[in-house]
């Protein structure tokens, strides 16, 4: 990929990971990765409007997936999408957990598994810098 479209994708996204909002500076040794959105198997771009700034965890749990189950109504729903949607519509972070608001929030938490005990007990370690 090349190097300015991956600096433009990690300034825009505040060097913060788009899915679960950890920062690089606080996860130094994981590395960040620019996430193809839509991944290029499917259609998908190398455009700057189908790149996203992802941690390694967040990036390999999305892979080449569209959608997920939302885990309260079990339906296959689309993934969250950092271009599109605006992430406070899809969760909440509250006491280092990441909840999903929507349908959309709850399937993307879910396949991401951002509420591990590793992740949580990180963003409460973490609070004023994470919320």
């Amino acid at each position: 990929m090349p190097t300015p479209l991956r600096q433009f994708a990690r300034d825009r996204a505040g060097r913060r990971c788009e899915y679960c909002h950890f920062s690089e500076a606080n996860l130094p040794l994981w590395p960040f990765h620019l996430d193809h959105i839509v991944a290029k198997q499917h259609g998908g771009s190398d455009d700057a409007s189908n790149v996203a700034w992802s941690c390694h965890r967040c990036n390999l749990r999305k892979g080449t997936n569209l959608s997920a189950v939302d885990p309260d109504t079990g339906q296959v729903v689309r993934l969250f999408h950092p271009r599109t949607d605006d992430w406070r519509d899809h969760f909440k972070a509250s006491a280092g957990r990441i909840t999903g608001l929507t349908e959309t929030g709850r399937a993307t938490a879910w396949l991401f598994e951002m509420n591990t005990d590793d992740r949580v007990y990180l963003r409460r370690v973490l609070k004023g810098t994470f919320e």
